[in-house]
């Protein structure tokens, strides 16, 4: 399968380097596009939740990698969960 990257720069301007087993997170996020938080979140555990299952239907398990990126980026999202004008912009995919 091929692997991506994702590139986001989180709402106190730190970017984070983020894990994809398929392309499919292509389909949900646009690079320079600043999403509301809780956009974000919805597009990337859909995302990430999808290329594990393509993973799944591919290898008969899914992709440990891509729940812990979605944990980490949960994580990271909470910081920022009281703040009602957080965005999340999305550098770019490698």
């Amino acid at each position: 399968m091929p692997v991506m990257h994702f590139h986001v720069r989180w709402p106190d301007q730190s970017e984070t380097r983020c894990y994809s087993p398929s392309l499919v997170v292509q389909d949900f996020l646009t690079p320079g596009q600043a999403y509301e938080l809780p956009d974000f979140l919805g597009r990337t555990r859909e995302a990430l939740g999808i290329a594990s299952e393509r993973v799944r239907a591919k290898f008969g398990f899914a992709c440990s990698q891509a729940m812990d990126q979605l944990g980490e980026i949960e994580h990271i999202a909470a910081r920022f969960a009281d703040r009602p004008d957080a965005r999340v912009t999305v550098l770019g995919f490698d």
